[in-house]
């Protein structure tokens, strides 16, 4: 699976800021040790199954949630052919 984003808007109603704060970072310490993630937001951890459920009572309005596939740079591209530009890539790299 390519690796990707996500970027989650969430708005807390205002007597609920610190709880909400605390389930993040308890989110945050429970997906950053899951040995598929770049992250802490993992959808297969067990952990998932009670996010949703203790964190949507707590907000204004739904979250708005975007998902961004980053781009493969496993393999080198090279589009412009100039070997000249490359040196001075590789020279201005090498400092």
């Amino acid at each position: 699976m390519p690796a990707y984003s996500l970027v989650v808007h969430m708005y807390a109603k205002k007597e609920s800021v610190d709880k909400l704060k605390a389930k993040l970072q308890e989110a945050s310490q429970v997906y950053s040790k899951d040995k598929e993630c770049l992250s802490w937001y993992h959808l297969e951890n067990p952990y998932w199954q009670t996010f949703d459920k203790y964190v949507i009572p707590l907000l204004e309005k739904d979250m708005d949630l975007h998902r961004y596939n980053e781009l493969d740079t496993s393999k080198e591209v090279k589009v412009d052919q100039d070997p000249k530009l490359w040196e001075a890539i590789a020279k201005h790299q090498s400092h």
